[in-house]
């Protein structure tokens, strides 16, 4: 087939995905890519509610704690460069799978650390995996997704996360103090490798396969997406009249300097900044806040645990009416809203001084789920600025971003509650809420576009 001959078959298969609604077919996925990213984030949370029951056991030092919640971050660094990778050029499907199983194996493995030092390694390794699902499931509901009304679409499944993180709370707040502190690994890994073998068996991306020229199984795919919709399946106008013409050739494949080359670099920075204010705030909030209670704020055990998990639970009901409202205001206004709202409420924090624990609870929990929003919001948007050929290395890149600001700030708060109080610690996140608004303010707008034509 000569290229302008596969040009327009790619655009008359994408036309075709356009026009599919939402159906039965679509559900599947979403439910079993959803269901390896609740566990992707009871991973990735389970170390704040046990921290509690290792500090005195083990007797760690902020420095300590600091590092184990650092170290997590920095093996999702590499698993979202590794994977990044392996999705554009082996599938969405196969690099999902096995980062979910990397993570739920050396969530065992955690479960039986018996030091600090063997929890910091396995922790270390189950980050990779944990960094390398997130960003590739987020590629892979995107690229399902048509034009019109992927905004919602794509948050109804994103608000899995949020609900897999406020259900870790709950479940670290009831079983930790009842059955020990290995529960919370035990719960996140036998599941998670019945997951990773469900996501073998998912269709890959019609879209992926179109970039490495198997046109025949993307079409498969578009024809039972097109079987679970009757009526769906039109005749397709001419590749003139669907498309731009601006379809890849096959085997062409993205590269991590493109990122940073025209005319990707001014979308490029943007998100990375976005990504490291966000995460920066809101990991440094949800892995320490349990530990603040107890230790600064003198709350015991039980309701530590119990007030960290209310965070989660205002994020989804922010996430659910953001899901609604996404493709209607638009990325740009609902993330700069969510940082100066979620910003003047830690700049409150830090004015008041001494404020009672009810007071830091509400402060806190109120814009740790507006911001929250945003990072879900953030999953939707960076797929979205970058063509197929390159959409998992943008994504992943800038997921690499947010594993730094995250294992950066608890390392700092650790270091400002020792050195400086508490005070100083909701002052440093209402600077970061600063940053992180003068940049939603350069947003390239992308609600109701194609990814083809925002990409072009």
């Amino acid at each position: 087939m000569t290229e302008a001959g596969r040009a327009a078959s790619v655009d008359a298969l994408i036309a075709r995905i356009e026009r599919v609604p939402f159906s039965r077919w679509h559900l599947r996925p979403r439910l079993i890519v959803g269901t390896a990213t609740f566990f992707d984030a009871f991973d990735a949370l389970s170390l704040a509610f046990v921290l509690p029951v290792l500090v005195p056991l083990w007797h760690l030092s902020p420095g300590q704690i600091g590092l184990l919640i650092a170290i997590g971050y920095l093996g999702q660094f590499m698993g979202a460069l590794i994977f990044g990778s392996l999705a554009d050029s082996i599938g969405r499907i196969r690099s999902a799978a096995a980062a979910v199983a990397i993570m739920s194996v050396m969530s065992l493995g955690c479960a039986m650390a018996g030091s600090f030092v063997i929890l910091l390694v396995f922790r270390f390794v189950q980050g990779i995996g944990v960094g390398g699902e997130m960003p590739v499931a987020a590629v892979y509901i995107n690229e399902l997704s048509k034009a019109r009304g992927r905004g919602r679409f794509f948050l109804l499944y994103e608000m899995i996360f949020p609900v897999g993180l406020m259900a870790t709370g709950q479940i670290g707040a009831v079983l930790v103090p009842m059955f020990g502190w290995q529960i919370m690994f035990l719960i996140g890994g036998v599941p998670g490798l019945l997951v990773a073998l469900m996501l073998l068996r998912l269709p890959e991306s019609p879209r992926w396969l179109m970039t490495k020229g198997r046109l025949a199984e993307a079409e498969a795919i578009v024809r039972d997406m097109e079987a679970s919709a009757p009526g769906s399946a039109a005749p397709v106008p001419p590749a003139a009249e669907v498309g731009n013409g601006t379809s890849l050739p096959s085997g062409s494949r993205g590269s991590w300097s493109a990122l940073l080359g025209q005319p990707y670099r001014s979308r490029t920075v943007v998100a990375w900044t976005l990504w490291s204010c966000a995460y920066f705030i809101t990991n440094g909030l949800n892995n320490w806040m349990p530990t603040l209670y107890n230790r600064v704020y003198h709350l015991d055990l039980q309701q530590s645990l119990r007030a960290g998990t209310l965070t989660n639970v205002v994020q989804v009901l922010v996430l659910l009416g953001c899901a609604f409202l996404i493709d209607r205001t638009g990325r740009r206004r609902w993330t700069l809203a969510c940082f100066v709202v979620g910003g003047l409420q830690l700049a409150l924090l830090a004015l008041a001084g001494g404020p009672s624990v009810t007071v830091v609870i509400t402060l806190v929990t109120l814009s740790y789920g507006i911001i929250g929003s945003a990072n879900a919001v953030l999953y939707l948007y960076t797929p979205e600025i970058y063509p197929t050929r390159m959409r998992a290395i943008g994504t992943s890149a800038a997921t690499c971003w947010l594993r730094l600001a995250s294992a950066v700030g608890p390392l700092l708060v650790g270091y400002m509650v020792g050195a400086r109080g508490i005070r100083s610690v909701w002052l440093m996140f209402a600077g970061v809420a600063v940053l992180g608004a003068l940049a939603a303010t350069r947003m390239l707008e992308t609600g109701n576009r194609r990814l083809e034509d925002i990409a072009a």
